[in-house]
C-alpha cells in the first residue's frame, strides 16, 4: 500500500454501552473531541450518529472522523500521551467497535 500524501482521515465507529448514562457518553465526546488542542498532527475533528438509512450500521452508534496533516502525524497520535490517556477512559464504555 502506497504511504498517503497530504492530509489523511482515520474513521472510527463506536456504539457505546447501554449501561453508559448519556450525559457521560456526551462528558467522553467532548473529552474526544478535545485532542485536536492537545495533538498538533490532528488537524480537525467531527463527530456525528449513524443515521444509516439502509440500516446498515451494524449497531453502531457514533461516527468520528479524525484529519491529520500526513500519514506520519496520524502514527504520531496512535502513540501520543493524551490520546492513550482518552483510551484507556473510553474503552470501558465502549461496547463494538470494528
Amino acid at each position: 500500500m502506497e504511504e498517503a500524501k497530504g492530509f489523511v482521515r482515520r474513521v472510527l465507529l463506536v456504539k457505546f454501552k447501554a449501561e453508559t448514562a448519556p450525559d457521560h457518553v456526551e462528558r467522553l465526546i467532548k473529552d474526544y473531541s478535545n485532542l485536536v488542542n492537545l495533538v498538533k498532527s490532528l488537524k480537525t475533528w467531527h463527530m456525528g450518529k449513524d443515521a444509516s438509512i439502509e440500516n446498515l450500521h451494524e449497531g453502531f452508534t457514533h461516527v468520528f472522523e479524525l484529519t491529520f496533516e500526513d500519514a506520519k502525524g496520524a502514527a504520531a497520535y496512535v502513540v501520543h500521551p493524551a490520546h492513550l490517556e482518552f483510551h484507556e477512559r473510553i474503552g470501558p464504555h465502549v461496547e463494538k467497535q470494528p
